[in-house]
């Protein structure tokens, strides 16, 4: 029987070729990832003028002309909007496709394959295949819709609908991503728990509410995450559809901050915008994985 002083000799051996397999992972992460995050919440304390040498330490003036700003509040309020326009449809729409995949055995991996494509287009062609899709008169929709009576439209030109014709791409970017989730924790779900309940005289929608839904709330949890962070990154098809345009309706976030960073030189707003970004976004996962883990678990 080995002796206490030896068990604990081995545990901390253990625990040191532990930390050295994770020491080059670590090495990478901290110099890639939480450096350049400090690095920019510094430098966000700091505003060079143009022509200066040097830059001058002026304490949260940067986040003062930040929220001062008339095109950070819209970017702001687009953002909110294309957040909630695609987060929870891009969702719903990969729930339900699971379900109906769960159901289905005719075809099944040839239709998930087919919703999963889109995922593996990458967003900068994805947005010149739905430019030829909203192109006015001669593209895909104007050419449908007009057969049913229905006149030429300005879907990316239009400042009323331009921001919805963005969203309509990442929900069929996204969809069938979330998907593949949803199909992963729908086969994690015992048989026993959909048998007990139909002894019991549930219907379709008593067991889609108090057994799917509630088991599945931590994959819904990491989705909603992912799903948040496709939101604040994205920015390839603004560039590639609309410039942010007409007259900012589709000026998102991120777009804001490449704007500032790369055409107007402004890298302290720039920085600043970027502080209050992650900011916000960390905040919110933090807040959905906390509210997920009180939801109802069951234990056989």
């Amino acid at each position: 029987m080995k002796s206490p002083d030896a068990i604990r000799e081995e545990g901390m051996k253990s625990e040191l070729k532990a930390w050295v397999y994770l020491a080059p992972a670590l090495f990478f992460l901290v110099m890639f990832t939480y450096y350049p995050m400090l690095q920019v919440l510094w430098d966000s304390f700091f505003f060079k003028a143009y022509g200066q040498e040097s830059a001058q330490f002026v304490w949260f003036d940067n986040y003062k002309r930040l929220f001062a700003d008339p095109a950070f509040s819209q970017a702001v309020r687009n953002n909110l909007i294309y957040a909630l326009g695609t987060v929870f449809p891009s969702l719903a729409v990969g729930f339900f496709l699971a379900l109906a995949l769960m159901k289905s055995t005719k075809f099944r991996n040839f239709a998930r394959a087919v919703f999963f494509f889109p995922t593996l287009v990458p967003l900068i062609a994805a947005a010149a295949l739905w430019i030829f899709v909203y192109f006015p008169n001669v593209g895909l929709l104007d050419y449908y819709l007009g057969k049913l009576g229905f006149g030429p439209t300005q879907w990316l030109g239009d400042s009323n609908i331009a921001l919805y014709s963005l969203m309509l791409l990442a929900i069929w970017k996204n969809a069938g991503f979330y998907m593949l989730f949803y199909i992963s924790g729908l086969q994690g779900i015992g048989e026993e728990y959909y048998e007990a309940a139909e002894l019991e005289g549930a219907t379709w929608f008593q067991r889609l509410r108090y057994i799917t839904l509630p088991l599945l709330g931590p994959t819904t949890a990491f989705v909603f995450i992912i799903a948040l962070i496709h939101v604040f990154t994205y920015v390839d098809h603004v560039v590639m559809m609309t410039h942010g345009g007409p007259i900012g309706s589709t000026n998102l976030v991120l777009y804001y901050i490449f704007q500032n960073a790369h055409e107007f030189n402004d890298a302290a707003k720039a920085t600043a915008s970027t502080v209050v970004s992650v900011g916000v976004l960390l905040a919110i996962s933090f807040l959905s994985i906390r509210t997920m883990e009180r939801g109802i678990h069951y234990e056989s």
